[in-house]
């Protein structure tokens, strides 16, 4: 008898934008399409973005909205056109189901998981079978789990945005999911790595991942000189910019002239006005990254496969605690991602 046979399931709906107003409803699970998979999920994890959502801070979202794009599971059903995938496979969903390949448009980004579609905090999902990753053989599904907003990223942001070699120096800012990616990516691929943190605790777990220097940005506020110091007034060749216009001005600094700034976050809010001078006297280039394709999804998980790279889970939450998770990734003491269970 097939998964969705007179089944019905759980899902978290985010019901009003302005505060965290999550509530679970009772779904019917539907037999899918000819080229659907129903996935039952096991696991999913927050994105500083899925507080942007439910600060109203993401644009005009449709309410009521399952949230959360990134998730992991296991196939459960498939349509009678599914070739890709078979019951019982591990999978995960790209962040825009619609981005399979090449540049991304203004209609891929419509179809971006928990903000303008429904997402993965749900029992089961369904998604068409070009959605879809496999997780690789050495990752349980919570881990899994980290991977298709942040590493994604991470990964467009180094390897397709920007053409990095090995032994180039690379500056990470912070111990969120999206920073942990990047030192990890990076020594990988053989580079140098400074990284940011606000904690002397976290720093020594910086250390351990490999960090080659570190900077604790509260006792050294202009942080920027300190790494222009450390890299002997030459700067970085790539930042993996995740504080947005409270630290974009300092990034653009650290950077050497002709650099890159990969600008991927919005975490911080600007204490001076950003001088775009910079920019131009150093020739900086400057990138947006908003996640990337199923290419570059599948792409990375050859590298991880290869590296064994283990995605940095620092707390599980049950899927159920979804506002108590939320409040422990805007209290900052997370190194890492945070995790949700079913």
């Amino acid at each position: 008898m097939p998964e969705t046979a007179t089944k019905t399931f759980t899902a978290y709906q985010l019901t009003k934008v302005g505060g965290k107003d999550y509530a679970p409803v009772e779904k019917s699970l539907e037999r899918p399409h000819p080229h659907q998979v129903v996935i039952k999920m096991h696991a999913a994890s927050l994105n500083f973005r899925d507080l942007l959502v439910c600060r109203g801070l993401y644009g005009k979202v449709p309410l009521p909205l399952v949230p959360l794009s990134d998730g992991a599971g296991e196939v459960v059903e498939v349509g009678d056109r599914v070739r890709k995938f078979k019951v019982g496979d591990r999978v995960m969903a790209t962040f825009m189901p619609a981005w399979l390949s090449g540049a991304p448009t203004a209609d891929i980004g419509k179809s971006a998981l928990g903000g303008f579609t429904d997402g993965v905090l749900q029992e089961y999902a369904t998604f068409p079978e070009s959605a879809l990753v496999r997780v690789p053989d050495y990752l349980n599904y919570e881990e899994a789990a980290t991977l298709p907003c942040a590493a994604v990223t991470v990964w467009n942001a180094m390897f397709e945005g920007y053409d990095f070699k090995p032994g180039q120096t690379v500056l990470t800012l912070g111990t969120g999911g999206v920073s942990i990616f990047a030192l990890q990516l990076a020594k990988a691929a053989g580079a140098r790595v400074i990284a940011t943190s606000s904690s002397d605790d976290k720093i020594a777990k910086l250390k351990k991942l490999g960090a080659d220097h570190t900077i604790n940005y509260k006792t050294t506020p202009n942080w920027d000189e300190a790494v222009m110091e450390m890299t002997g007034g030459k700067g970085v060749d790539l930042v993996i910019e995740v504080g947005g216009a409270g630290t974009i001005d300092r990034s653009v600094k650290s950077a050497k002239v002709g650099g890159h700034v990969a600008l991927i976050g919005v975490l911080s809010q600007p204490e001076t006005p950003f001088n775009v001078i910079n920019v131009l006297m150093k020739s900086v280039a400057v990138q947006g990254v908003f996640v990337g394709s199923r290419e570059m999804f599948e792409d990375m998980n050859k590298a991880l496969e290869l590296h064994k790279i283990k995605p940095l889970v620092d707390k599980v939450f049950q899927a159920s605690e979804i506002v108590q998770a939320l409040e422990y990734m805007e209290s900052g003491k997370h190194f890492g991602k945070i995790v949700l269970k079913f």
